[in-house]
């Protein structure tokens, strides 16, 4: 295909290496993100020589139009208008699957470079997207799709680009992070904790994506592709809620010397197989994952040769992740090329691993239970490794836990539906995996 930007002046580096035009950026959503890109590029007068804003769309633009921005940015309802000759980069911010990806595959057609914050688009369409941009010369890139301004992508796909990667995760959703670590330090019940995250602006209205690890599980599948070079299914990343959580397991796990983080973990298995989980867990105090408080963020990466890393730093934001997004446009201004692959390989899912979980109930207490419950996991296969109960709660609605030592998560699975058919419980019983081994172990 003919690079429609062959009638004008080049933009950015050129092939001897001396400094074309700057750069034509427009911005696809002006929402919280896509403003806070658009004042770095205006405020920052030393960006000037290479970024330039030119166009933002957005639905009702006129609301939004920034009264300090120059006569020269077009403000525009209309997508063509952003698709159009005088653009070099295409920042999408809107979020969503579509009309995004639309857009996306439409501005890589024409020639124009794509940055996107977008890791529900990267994550389900990453691998069309990343052939596209290969195959008509131009650049996708998305730092700011994890871990808002935490340079994860980067560090991956670039500073240990020689080793081969075995693990990915951490924590990758700051609204989880912040309700955990409120819920371990407050008395406030789940809901009042998540109202308190709404109202400082690190929960949406409808927070269910944050607290059912879907938005997790897409920042996961994003850091697969970069760091295992394979496309990771999301329906073939194990998800639990948060919302299980509760204050009385916050104690009990600190008893266990540990706290409750939501753990997003991709091990790869082989050439392609690839084990995914993302949920509550608990994790040792003195664990790094422990460590992060409020709305932080916090990425691991396992290598087979250089062993271990951590990132962490603010994951949300609109100006944590803006900074990530000009990054990227700095980087293609400086004419710099991703090191992936075009074609990612899809991921096969993995056996699951063996190891401990913590098993909450609550009952109506009467002789025998510990005995029934017991006799249960041992049917399974599953030894009860310890069994821990907090004085002080009423008889009838009795919080206890039950830790197992390793088992399969199939076996702990069976067992806990086996258990909920008995007539004592106040509540459905629940398990969440230990990681004993602490960042990077089981």
């Amino acid at each position: 295909m003919r690079n429609h930007f062959v009638d004008r002046p080049a933009a950015g580096v050129v092939a001897d290496g001396a400094p074309g035009r700057p750069l034509h950026v427009a911005i696809a959503g002006f929402g919280v993100v896509g403003s806070s890109v658009a004042r770095i590029l205006l405020e920052r007068g030393d960006l000037q020589a290479s970024l330039r804003l030119v166009a933002v769309f957005n639905r009702h633009v006129a609301r939004k139009r920034v009264a300090s921005a120059p006569e020269t940015v077009a403000w525009v309802e209309d997508i063509d208008a952003v698709l159009g000759p005088d653009v070099d980069v295409l920042v999408e911010t809107a979020g969503g699957v579509e009309p995004a990806r639309t857009w996306v595959v439409e501005a890589l057609r024409r020639g124009i470079s794509v940055v996107t914050a977008n890791k529900l688009l990267i994550a389900q369409h990453g691998a069309e997207l990343a052939e596209a941009a290969a195959l008509h010369g131009v650049q996708l890139r998305f730092e700011a799709a994890v871990a808002g301004g935490v340079p994860a992508i980067n560090a991956i796909e670039c500073g240990i680009a020689g080793d081969r990667l075995t693990r990915v995760g951490g924590i990758l959703n700051g609204t989880c992070n912040f309700v955990l670590s409120a819920l371990a330090s407050d008395a406030d019940s789940f809901d009042e904790v998540v109202g308190r995250a709404r109202t400082l602006g690190y929960a949406e209205a409808d927070p269910t994506s944050d607290l059912d690890g879907t938005d997790a599980a897409a920042k996961l599948a994003v850091l697969a592709a970069v760091g295992f070079g394979l496309e990771l299914p999301l329906e073939d990343v194990r998800r639990q809620s948060i919302a299980d959580v509760t204050a009385i397991d916050c104690e009990y796990a600190a008893r266990l010397g540990c706290t409750i983080r939501q753990v997003s973990i991709a091990d790869r298995h082989g050439a392609t197989a690839v084990d995914a989980f993302v949920g509550p867990a608990l994790v040792p105090l003195q664990s790094p994952l422990a460590r992060v408080q409020g709305a932080d963020n916090l990425v691991l990466a396992r290598g087979q040769y250089g062993g271990d890393i951590t990132l962490s730093g603010r994951g949300a934001g609109g100006e944590a992740t803006a900074v990530a997004i000009v990054s990227d446009l700095l980087a293609v201004s400086r004419g710099e090329r991703r090191h992936g692959v075009a074609r990612w390989q899809r991921a096969r899912p993995a056996p699951r691993p063996h190891q401990p979980y913590y098993v909450r109930f609550v009952v109506r207490d009467r002789p025998g239970i510990l005995a029934s419950f017991a006799g249960v996991f041992a049917g399974h296969g599953i030894n009860v490794d310890a069994v821990l109960q907090q004085p002080g709660h009423p008889k009838l609605r009795l919080p206890f836990v039950m830790t197992l030592e390793p088992c399969a998560q199939e076996q702990a699975a069976a067992a806990l539906v086996e258990l909920a058919t008995l007539d004592v419980h106040e509540s459905p019983p629940v398990a969440f995996p230990i990681f004993s081994g602490g960042i990077h172990g089981a």
